[in-house]
């Protein structure tokens, strides 16, 4: 699996087990976003903690999208893969992410930190699938109550 589709694109892979969008979780290839992931982490700058991360996803067009971490002296600035990833979301055509791992340097699967979380509820379809240490997970299971767009939408409407 490289990290480049047919188009160029970095960061996003076309894949043939991808096309299952809606596909039972039993269907999805998690062993070729597991690859993406760590092609992507192979790529993280990660000077200050030498911990590099890599993060892929599914979307719900099939493709597959992938970032990795970015370290900044001023630690506060350092990027987590999931940033990148959410960024290559939209540099490659937006749309909604409906599985997602994330490993580091030696391959294993990490879970997202909460502020990433929140990042990636907002950009989930619904019932996104995570990998997480404890097996697959929605972002419902991992996120629960989210504060997210329909929060806000409900807010103004009362107000």
């Amino acid at each position: 699996m490289t990290d480049t589709n047919a188009s160029g694109d970095q960061g996003v892979t076309d894949t043939a087990a991808a096309d299952a969008a809606t596909s039972l979780p039993s269907d999805l290839d998690w062993a070729s976003l597991r690859d993406a992931a760590t092609a992507a982490m192979r790529h993280a700058y990660a000077p200050y903690s030498s911990f590099p991360v890599g993060a892929a996803a599914l979307t719900d067009d099939g493709r597959i999208v992938s970032g990795c971490n970015v370290e900044n002296a001023s630690y506060g600035v350092t990027l987590c893969a999931e940033c990148s990833l959410v960024s290559q979301l939209h540099m490659t055509g937006g749309g909604k992410l409906v599985a997602f791992t994330c490993v580091d340097g030696d391959g294993a699967t990490l879970m997202p930190c909460g502020r990433c979380r929140q990042l990636l509820f907002e950009h989930s379809a619904e019932g996104m699938l995570l990998e997480t240490v404890s097996g697959i997970r929605t972002i419902d299971e991992v996120l629960p109550d989210a504060f997210g767009p329909r929060t806000l939408v409900t807010y103004q409407q009362e107000h």
